[in-house]
């Protein structure tokens, strides 16, 4: 069933476990993330980068709805990294229910301002908002420059959800998206815990993959509620697509081509939902059914359709 993510993140945070919110680059991807969730019982995240995004069309965000829907277990599906309002209008257009806008490259001023002008649009049509603060490294970056990290500071982060009111926040503590070619992945623990004392709201880790499974487990327990996953589904999936392509060089037939590549995805969906703590903990948003909805009910005023000003 499609449920706001913020209910789903408001859960994890308060008992302590993390939501997996996993990068569909293709409907199999959705195929094999559901399916793993349906049997462990667990409440997911399907998130669309808006790379894949442009390369999907927005026809891919019907189907993913229509999984989610059908899905016995409580579904969000999410706007990974929205790149301006363009991308986020788009998605609600699209009637996603869950959409990020990550300004963070940008001056700390124009980061609240671009966070509190998507704020403002989504939240009146019950759709959770995630930020950034900081800047989240990434494999491309040098790693003398720390690889383009900048750790969030704990006391602008307060400033910044104060102005902005968004639903949860992802903070740069360490990680990076996309594989570690340094080897230097480890979370800083410190600036986290500090961060979820002055905070005390869901806190969000992009670039899960790759990570040691203790900091993992540690970075929950100090306030971690989802915990975004790509490289590490879709590297063994195109890997094994590659080695089937290489055994079979004549054949092209999907049920050929794709069952190796499904069950390596499925087991790498399943070792991270186990080690997020999410395993059985579906049935823990079936107590209250008033929450129990696609949309987000806000104490702003909520309208029934969007406004195009």
């Amino acid at each position: 069933m499609l449920v706001s993510s913020k209910y789903l993140v408001d859960v994890a945070y308060k008992e302590h476990f993390a939501v997996g919110a996993f990068n569909v680059g293709n409907s199999e991807f959705v195929k094999n993330i559901i399916d793993v969730a349906e049997e462990l019982r667990a409440p997911v995240i399907l998130q669309v980068h808006p790379y894949e995004y442009d390369l999907m069309g927005s026809r891919i965000i019907k189907y993913v709805r229509e999984v989610a829907m059908t899905s016995t277990v409580p579904v969000a599906v999410h706007l990974d990294h929205g790149r301006g309002i363009n991308d986020v209008m788009r998605a609600i257009r699209d009637q996603m229910n869950s959409v990020m806008i990550d300004t963070s490259a940008l001056p700390f001023k124009e980061n609240i301002d671009g966070t509190k002008q998507v704020v403002d649009l989504a939240h009146r049509v019950g759709i959770a908002v995630e930020a950034e603060l900081g800047s989240i490294g990434s494999r491309d970056a040098d790693e003398k420059d720390n690889m383009g990290r900048i750790y969030t500071d704990p006391q602008l982060a307060r400033r910044f959800v104060d102005e902005t009111q968004v639903d949860d926040l992802a903070v740069a503590v360490g990680t990076v998206h996309g594989p570690y070619p340094s080897g230097d992945n480890d979370i800083k623990i410190d600036r986290l815990d500090e961060l979820n004392v002055i905070l005390r709201m869901p806190l969000v880790l992009h670039g899960g993959s790759n990570n040691p499974d203790d900091k993992i487990r540690e970075a929950i327990a100090h306030g971690i509620a989802k915990v975004n996953i790509s490289t590490d589904i879709k590297m063994p999936f195109y890997h094994a697509i590659k080695d089937t392509v290489i055994e079979h060089p004549n054949d092209y037939e999907p049920w050929i081509m794709t069952p190796r590549a499904d069950e390596k995805q499925k087991k790498v969906v399943a070792e991270k939902i186990k080690l997020f703590g999410s395993a059985g903990k579906a049935d823990s948003y079936f107590e209250d059914l008033e929450r129990l909805k696609p949309l987000f009910t806000y104490d702003a005023d909520t309208v029934d359709e969007i406004i195009y000003d």
